[in-house]
């Protein structure tokens, strides 16, 4: 079987299979599998999983049993490794195999096809707990569960192989994060060489004026330029901390991309930002801006998701989509994850009368059995609801932007109107929904009310700093930004106030990126932002006079 070349492909387009055994023991010569989980990513997205108990064909040893809760009753009737090698075999594909200590899951995946008369997959491999220890020099156990509480990743369902799958899946998607922004890894094959790299971070020889330059750069958020010898920028990037980024460039276990760019730069400049956000804002509108060489791939950033609201139709319906843009709909969110805003949706539509089908369904004009069961108005058979339609659409907005109530009261009055009707499992699943309401209470968006027309002024919390980003019906400003015009933010606040719309009118592409890379952040860093609606406060003064735009020089533990 011929090695499967992946490894000029993107990180951000290769497939992969996050792959987790439960065995009979620790060698994979003599110990066999018992359950297999596998969890496939594509796009930076979780797509799909696998799990399955396997029939190992030996007893379970009763310290197995204790760690994993699988007996041998379980696997009695599971089919063997080889009677689904082929379904394992499938969903593998040409995917790169993940793993936490890959040694181990590899050996057993080697010696299983071994037994079932296969050639072992010829994959490439990616290992967790190497990343990790190179990544997390910090940390001092590189276990699963260790990494996980580290990153803040929930670990359910431990020491069972899709639970455990699944963690490390996660797991590796923060890391991909970590070393595209940290590590100029870009293709499939800097990640294998950055994982074969030694781990020591022994200094390169570098230039003079290199080192001095590196020596003067501070350990703050910010923008970083390489220079050639003739003053060119040949590379841009941002940094939370700036000295501890292009440190990383120097080291001997730098990736190839960054030694090329140091043997032809000669001097570095950089930019202080206020926050990491603004370093980011400001790195993408560089790069455009001066196009430099080494900045070839467009950088991508993680999805945030959201709830839309389809308003092209006369009876608008919801959606949970990754994608943002000024297109008429009305979105809220940002939600840090996909299930968050499903979850929402499910609440929303279940607790109104508005439609779930798509258009295509709709224009079929034949109500469905959600109009049986009181799920829907059918607009698509009944036009005349209209009215009824926007008042139910209306009770919708209110629970997105927060207003939980009036869905908690739908709910309620009608499971009491079910359990009257003695439809008790009907009225069980309305009770399961009323508890998923009251667990999402407080993991609602960070912006009440539709983004695209939201007037928010937020503070930023970094480390040492304060940073605050106003939002006005899709317009970005950024205090002390270095890339505005002088007092942008300022004249955008007070023109808010005054009414000038000239200031928030003809959204551009620029302002849909900086609208998109500001929500995608705010996303994953709740706990460091504070959000004040400016619709609440009556002036300019007002927002002064709070304290809120006041500079507080904190130190956040992160």
């Amino acid at each position: 079987m011929q090695t499967i070349n992946l490894t000029s492909v993107n990180v951000d387009e290769a497939e992969y299979v996050v792959l987790d055994f439960e065995t009979t023991g620790i060698a994979p010569s003599r110990s066999r599998v018992i359950e297999i989980g596998m969890v496939k990513i594509r796009g930076t997205k979780i797509i799909d999983s696998f799990s399955r108990l396997i029939n190992p064909e030996v007893p379970i040893p009763p310290v197995i049993t204790n760690i994993t809760g699988i007996t041998n009753e379980d696997v009695e009737d599971a089919p063997t490794f080889e009677e689904i090698i082929r379904n394992i075999s499938d969903f593998i594909g040409e995917s790169l195999i993940v793993a936490h200590n890959i040694s181990f899951d590899s050996g057993f995946l080697k010696h299983e096809f071994l037994r079932a008369g296969f050639d072992p997959l010829p994959n490439p491999t990616v290992c967790t707990l190497t990343l990790s220890r190179k990544l997390f020099p910090e940390l001092k156990s590189k276990k699963l569960g260790n990494v996980a509480n580290y990153l803040r990743i929930i670990h359910k369902n431990v020491h069972r192989a899709l639970g455990d799958a699944n963690v490390t899946a996660k797991i590796f998607l923060r890391l991909l994060e970590r070393l595209k922004d940290e590590h100029e890894v870009e293709t499939v094959n800097d990640l294998l060489a950055f994982q074969g790299y030694p781990q020591t971070k022994r200094f390169v020889m570098i230039k003079k004026k290199l080192a001095s330059d590196l020596h003067s750069l501070p350990n703050e958020p910010g923008v970083y330029f390489f220079h050639n010898a003739k003053g060119e920028i040949i590379y841009i990037g941002k940094a939370k901390s700036l000295a501890n980024r292009v440190r990383n460039y120097f080291y001997f276990n730098a990736s190839a991309k960054a030694k090329k760019i140091v043997r032809q730069a000669s001097r570095i400049s950089f930019q202080i930002t206020n926050s990491e956000l603004s370093a980011l804002i400001a790195e993408t509108e560089l790069i455009k801006f001066h196009n430099p060489e080494f900045n070839v791939l467009q950088k991508r950033y993680p999805s945030s998701y959201f709830i839309c609201v389809v308003k092209n139709t006369p009876f608008p319906y919801l959606k949970v989509t990754s994608r943002f843009a000024f297109d008429g709909n009305d979105y809220f969110g940002p939600y840090p994850n996909r299930e968050t805003a499903k979850a929402l949706l499910e609440i929303a539509n279940k607790s109104s009368g508005i439609r779930e089908c798509k258009d295509k369904e709709f224009k079929k004009g034949k109500k469905c059995y959600l109009y049986d069961i009181g799920r829907c108005l059918a607009p698509c058979e009944f036009p005349d609801t209209k009215q009824q339609y926007e008042e139910e659409l209306k009770n919708v907005y209110e629970f997105l932007s927060g207003n939980n109530q009036k869905a908690l009261d739908s709910l309620l009055k009608k499971m009491q109107t079910l359990s009257a009707q003695q439809k008790f499992e009907e009225a069980g699943e309305v009770r399961d929904l009323i508890n998923l309401l009251l667990k999402q209470i407080n993991r609602t968006s960070l912006i009440k009310g539709q983004i695209n027309s939201a007037t928010v002024l937020i503070k930023i919390h970094s480390a040492g700093k304060t940073d605050f980003v106003l939002l006005i019906k899709g317009k970005t400003f950024i205090k002390d930004f270095p890339l505005d015009a002088p007092c942008a933010f300022q004249k955008a606040l007070e023109g808010y106030f005054e009414g000038d719309i000239q200031l928030f009118n003809e959204l551009t592409e620029k302002d849909l990126e900086r609208l998109k890379i500001t929500l995608t952040w705010l996303s994953r860093n709740r706990s460091k932002v504070t959000v004040k609606d400016l619709s609440e406060a009556n002036n300019y003064r007002e927002v002064l006079n709070s304290g809120f735009l006041n500079e507080q020089r904190i130190s956040l533990q992160t």
